[in-house]
């Protein structure tokens, strides 16, 4: 057998009664180390005896959701540990864990997805202790790595997925990632060699934040863990600021706090005290050689790839639901589910919207009847703004638009369901951006002379009214006249901002502080590697590539981790699947995109399951629609916070430029809907996260402000 192959685990602390944790197992770890409470043996296994929940049968498959956090480092304050469980306990509200040895802490939360017996429960111990493991995610390929380990020796004790890991890493060191087939992400501390181990999924379903400094490494699922943890963290990161206001995301390793970096998707950690942290790479896709064979057989291959991708989202030991939106992605989830693996009466879950012309709720109704769903409907709440502080805080992050919907989805799929599938990366694999069929207008355009277009073009089309809606004709001219004058990677990265704050436009947005904190830093450049890969050949390609490995994990991606992980709800995205990501990757271009028509192949699918008025009508979306729907609501916000900005307090952005941002826009001279949906929520983060104002106090002035405003 061997090493790494028998595994117990060691838990302390729980959540009682969902609320206060009961850290007596923690003040035990304080006491002395190495950190352990009574065990029985049971053959060569060892595990912790814990009376079952109540209400929860014994048996199961495989893990839970969760959060996991962790400290490496001499004399570890043990008692710590209470605070960071505390502030990841939405994420695990069903039970907490701890081992500590002499120079490490590791913590887990538990949300009880799967395996709900408490022998799932982490942290995951080896017998020889040499290993000690905790994991947030899925493993959707454990059971055939299991058959593998099994005969190679290893000797499992529990049906968990989390133990799969443990055992490969035993055998195979840091290369048993590349094994792994799922979301995840994890650490593990081996004693023998003195360092942690960690990784993160290949497209970046589940985080992992991380600080390293003075012989020290602190790691977490979410930021509010390690800022508990050491609150001395809450420093502005301004390049990050810089970037969230061009790109609306920030890219790894950058977060919005200077000393604390977020581990890449498709990357691993390396740490031994003493010593810098190592990052590496182990996945990329792969976008060439193209797949042979007819449009038909591709079709027919793409509808096996993707329904065995839905079946493995689907194991739990609890009620699995769906997002359903109406749009193609979701709605041909729901359909593959339903039809071809037979689920029937799956729970779907959409928000109707107060607004007729943005409103997708008849379309999921379609959905939904077609696949006979037992269908949930709730309607988007007219105040959105009083959530903000919410969003914020629980994205330790500025908010976007998109979390406000997801917020109050994951609100009413929570009250009926703990697993959902979403449609998460079906933009990213198929194309289905106007972006990506833009480009090639805009090669064509940027064949009129540049002076011609510079000196006579320009000018004429900024006499041109924006118009009130983000897609307007004007919108689109505008757009491709920006893009005619960048290139490659360059273009791609303008398409990403027009909407928001482009180079040109933070010149005079910023203060002589902000402007100095982040010379030299190009926000941009962040797309730049996964553009320029080799790994895709095509410019369509060379897009897909980097949205995937950039935009995707670090915006809608990050926002359904933490909105749904706020109400103890796990959210799934078959689309993120590996094997599934692998095959679309080296679809034919003209599969994906086929003149102004988007996801080519994957609309052909959709029409074998779906009604022609879902799979053909366009893409429309409501998330960043919300600054036009709520004018006067946001107009109440951008008076309250952006009058008098602590931002243009403290010289990072200038107060000049913010109030003629607002003018422009409230007097319809302008569209800056998005562009002032990002200062307003940089502000309230600012005052929240660095400032130190309460989220209650904040609140309180935006209910008192509303309230006014409607009086007069």
């Amino acid at each position: 057998m061997g090493k790494g192959c028998a595994a117990q685990r060691l838990s302390g602390g729980r959540f009682v009664n969902g609320g206060t944790l009961d850290i007596s197992g923690v003040r035990q770890a304080a006491a002395g180390a190495p950190f352990a409470l009574p065990a029985q043996e049971s053959g060569l296994f060892a595990t912790q005896q814990h009376p079952p929940l109540e209400g929860v049968p014994e048996g199961g498959r495989r893990e839970t959701m969760c959060g996991i956090a962790g400290i490496i480092e001499t004399g570890i304050d043990r008692a710590v540990g209470a605070r960071m469980l505390d502030a990841l306990r939405h994420r695990g509200p069903d039970d907490a864990g701890i081992d500590a040895t002499d120079l490490s802490l590791l913590l887990h939360v538990r949300l009880s997805v799967i395996d709900l017996s408490p022998r799932g429960r982490q942290p995951i111990v080896s017998r020889d202790g040499r290993l000690r493991l905790v994991v947030n995610g899925e493993i959707y390929n454990y059971v055939e790595l299991r058959k593998r380990l099994e005969d190679r020796g290893c000797r499992f004790e529990t049906n968990t997925d989390s133990e799969v890991i443990l055992h490969l890493y035993g055998l195979e060191g840091e290369r048993c990632v590349e094994a792994l087939r799922g979301m995840f992400a994890f650490a593990i501390w081996d004693t023998e060699r003195r360092a942690l181990f960690a990784a993160r999924d290949h497209l970046g379903q589940k985080p992992f934040y991380y600080h390293c400094d003075r012989g020290r490494l602190a790691f977490a699922s979410e930021i509010k863990a390690l800022l508990a943890w050491d609150p001395s963290l809450a420093e502005l990161d301004h390049r990050a600021l810089d970037q969230y206001l061009a790109l609306r995301f920030i890219a790894p390793p950058l977060s919005m706090f200077r000393r604390i970096r977020k581990l890449p998707p498709g990357h691993t950690l390396t740490y031994r005290p003493g010593e810098e942290v190592e990052v590496r790479r182990y996945w990329t896709p792969t976008y060439e050689p193209k797949h042979g064979g007819s449009e038909e057989d591709l079709l027919d291959e793409l509808e096996e790839v993707l329904t065995e991708a839905c079946g493995a989202h689907m194991v739990s030991d609890v009620p699995v639901g769906a997002f359903l939106s109406g749009g193609l992605d979701s709605s041909l989830i729901v359909a593959l589910v339903a039809r071809r693996l037979g689920h029937r009466r799956l729970p779907t879950f959409t928000l109707a919207l107060p607004h007729a012309s943005y409103d997708e709720a008849p379309f999921a109704k379609q959905v939904a009847k077609a696949c006979e769903t037992d269908h949930h409907e709730g309607t988007v709440e007219p105040t959105l703004s009083l959530a903000l502080p919410a969003l914020v805080r629980q994205l330790d992050e500025p908010s976007d638009p998109l979390s406000a919907p997801t917020y109050q989805l994951a609100r009413l799929a929570s009250r009926h369901v703990k697993v959902v599938l979403g449609g998460d990366g079906g933009d990213e694999l198929f194309g289905g951006y106007d972006r990506y069929y833009g480009n090639r207008y805009a090669d064509a355009y940027a064949r009129i002379p540049h002076e011609l277009r510079r000196v006579v073009i320009g000018p004429a089309l900024r006499l041109l009214p924006d118009g009130r809606w983000y897609k307007s004709k004007t919108h689109q001219i505008k757009w491709l006249h920006e893009a005619s004058f960048f290139t490659r990677a360059d273009r791609y990265a303008n398409t990403l901002s027009y909407f928001h704050f482009n180079r040109r436009a933070r010149v005079g947005l910023y203060g002589e502080a902000m402007r100095a904190a982040i010379d030299g830093f190009e926000a941009e450049g962040a797309v730049r590697g996964p553009f320029e890969t080799d790994a895709a050949l095509h410019p369509i390609d060379r897009m897909l590539s980097a949205d995937s490995a950039i935009r995707l994990p670090d915006h809608p991606v990050m926002i359904t981790d933490r909105m749904t992980m706020a109400h103890g709800l796990e959210a799934r995205s078959p689309y993120m699947d590996v094997r599934l990501v692998e095959f679309a990757a080296r679809l034919p271009v003209d599969l994906k995109i086929r003149g102004r028509d988007l996801r080519y192949l994957q609309r052909r699918l959709a029409l074998r399951h779906l009604p022609e008025t879902v799979v053909t009508r366009p893409k429309q979306g409501f998330s960043s629609a919300l600054p036009y729907m709520m004018r006067d609501e946001f107009a109440t916000l951008y008076h309250l916070f952006l009058a008098e900005s602590r931002l243009a307090r403290d010289d990072l952005i200038r107060q000049d430029a913010i109030d003629a941002h607002v003018g422009a826009h409230m007097g319809g001279r302008a569209d800056h809907g998005q562009r002032l949906w990002l200062l307003l929520n940089s502000e309230v983060w600012y005052r929240m996260l660095i400032l130190g104002e309460s989220q209650r106090d904040i609140e309180a002035e935006i209910a008192i402000q509303s309230a006014e405003a409607r009086v007069s």
